[in-house]
């Protein structure tokens, strides 16, 4: 049962949502404040939180900020903001999907198990008769660029790059069919399990935060097709 961080100050807002995802089979924990919800989140370690961003004690972009310093945890932004200035920055920040209040309770559930299932292992495939050993199915290696999807881990050589859920899919898109050029509706169609409009500008921020990750080490695994889209690079 994946269990739920909620962290929220509106009580309406928590009860709409904790009804909606414990009728789903999540298990769900609250948090009233920000300062409160990173208590819980070092405390309980939950397989997701649901941020608001405007709270008291600490707002949900602050959170973000500390919760990023030392987890990968996914994270959801909730806010009554539809900016696209708020949007970014809560991408910008590490979140990797964001729902305008007031939304369909059926819709943010869906959104939770759309980001559950970029995080969750791959089956791997029935192994094959074959004279030679072969790669694990769930490891895919580009030159310097190694991703293991069965434990949601990027390398650049042998260093790990921290992604968050949604960075992952999108690299991972990529990374599956080296040399394509991928629109950024193909690549969000590969990286998100439902059909949903996500604006290019939300794109174009989770490749920048990608890049400048892989940066820090040397690397630049991701290519711009002007006027096309992005494609892996030689990884070299």
């Amino acid at each position: 049962m994946p269990k739920i961080l909620l962290i929220d100050d509106d009580p309406h807002i928590r009860d709409i949502v904790r009804f909606a995802l414990a009728r789903d089979g999540f298990a769900v924990i609250e948090a009233e404040d920000g300062r409160r919800g990173i208590a819980m989140a070092q405390d309980e370690a939950p397989d997701l939180v649901l941020l608001d961003i405007t709270m008291p004690e600490l707002d949900g972009t602050e959170v973000c900020r500390r919760l990023r310093r030392d987890s990968r945890v996914p994270i959801i932004f909730l806010s009554s903001r539809d900016d696209e200035i708020d949007r970014i920055l809560g991408l910008e920040l590490g979140g990797d999907d964001y729902v305008t209040k007031p939304f369909s309770p059926r819709e943010l559930v869906a959104r939770v198990k759309a980001v559950l299932r970029r995080m969750a292992p791959e089956p791997e495939a029935a192994p094959e008769a074959a004279p030679e050993p072969m790669a694990p199915p769930h490891r895919i290696r580009h030159n310097r660029l190694c991703l293991d999807a069965e434990s949601v881990l990027a390398f650049w050589d042998d260093a790990e790059v921290v992604l968050t859920a949604t960075e992952f899919g999108l690299l991972r898109t990529l990374a599956e069919r080296p040399g394509k050029v991928f629109s950024r509706d193909a690549l969000m169609d590969g990286a998100y399990a439902t059909e949903r409009y996500v604006a290019d500008r939300t794109v174009d921020s989770h490749i920048r935060r990608v890049r400048a990750k892989f940066l820090a080490l040397g690397g630049s695994p991701i290519e711009t097709v002007h006027g096309l889209g992005y494609k892996l690079s030689d990884c070299r």
